[in-house]
């Protein structure tokens, strides 16, 4: 069986939609861990953080991707970018080995956003981003907003491309 994870870096409708790729994926039988990295509560990562130890929660976290297939990542446009709970989350998973790549790489990465701006710079910035940090990231993506709902014919592609 696919493990798979969904990273969701907002508690709103990256949430929902994190929620809906579940239930989608699980009616397919694949074991999937739902992550809200709004409640995680990290601090901030800096060279000063990082030599009082990695926190317990990414240590959990890191330990759940080692065993993971494929990591969904839905994130909302911040600033034309990639939200800063993301970028401080990989940041800490990065730092939590000896390998920085170690959490991350070879995995296959599915790119998601729900975003009022449309989200498609954030959608750019972490495809390079998690292909810089070894990631197979997927060609499809899922861009959702207010005016354009899942596109669950790709969600299918999706999940045939991951078993």
């Amino acid at each position: 069986m696919n493990k798979v994870m969904i990273v969701c870096a907002s508690n709103g409708k990256n949430l929902e939609l994190g929620t809906k790729i579940s239930d989608f994926l699980k009616e397919r039988k694949f074991s999937v861990e739902l992550i809200d990295l709004t409640e995680m509560d990290l601090p901030l990562y800096s060279n000063v953080s990082a030599k009082k130890g990695v926190p317990e929660s990414v240590k959990q976290m890191v330990a759940n991707l080692k065993s993971t297939s494929t990591v969904f990542f839905l994130a909302p446009e911040y600033n034309g970018g990639i939200p800063p709970v993301l970028t401080n989350f990989i940041a800490w998973a990065s730092a939590s080995s000896k390998d920085w790549r170690e959490s991350f790489n070879s995995k296959t990465a599915v790119i998601g956003t729900h975003s009022g701006s449309g989200g498609l710079h954030a959608l750019m910035s972490l495809r390079v981003q998690l292909a810089y940090i070894g990631m197979n990231v997927l060609g499809r993506q899922l861009h959702t907003h207010y005016k354009k709902d899942l596109n669950l014919e790709a969600l299918e592609s999706i999940a045939e491309s991951i078993s």
